[in-house]
């Protein structure tokens, strides 16, 4: 069973004693083991309940809630398409669906190469700007398919777009 490491386990106790109850420190310290393991898995659910002292159900309940922490690995680049329904009025399965073309995946894989995952999510509060998305922990609003092209450019310049079929350019 993988630990935390010892510098992440101090981390996750002075977080405990900032807060009234251990509890409440749990989204800080799913955080912080999501950062060292890459993901919150069922292993690594288990992990932070024993670092913190609860239940493993807990733990879990939480984890699975909130969006923020990935359950699968996911890209360099994770891009997180909102799918509320103020986005989805506003083209959000468009701009979904192009980012799927554009780099050849469907919503819970990743690139080949590691860089590139997408993911459908709930609300990130952004209902007057959409159709919304985080990259990383980067807020872009007002998507078209010619921003995500931008930001697929930006954030790897190699990658060919050229050759891919784009929204105003179908066979």
């Amino acid at each position: 069973m993988r630990t935390l490491s010892d510098s992440t386990r101090q981390q996750a106790q002075a977080l405990m004693e900032m807060y009234p109850t251990k509890e409440a420190a749990m989204l800080p310290v799913l955080h912080l083991a999501q950062k060292e393991f890459g993901l919150i898995d069922d292993e690594a659910e288990q992990v932070v309940a024993e670092v913190m002292g609860i239940s493993p159900v807990s733990v879990r309940e939480t984890s699975r809630f909130y969006f923020m922490y990935h359950h699968h690995p996911v890209g360099k680049y994770h891009l997180q398409v909102c799918q509320n329904i103020s986005c989805t009025i506003m083209g959000a399965e468009t701009i979904l669906d192009h980012i799927k073309r554009r780099l050849g995946i469907e919503a819970e894989e990743r690139t080949e190469d590691g860089l590139f995952s997408v993911e459908r999510v709930e609300c990130i509060a952004c209902c007057d700007r959409g159709p919304a998305m985080l990259v990383n922990d980067k807020l872009h609003t007002g998507l078209t398919p010619d921003k995500i092209d931008g930001i697929i450019k930006e954030s790897d310049p190699e990658r060919k777009l050229d050759h891919m079929q784009s929204e105003g350019n179908k066979e």
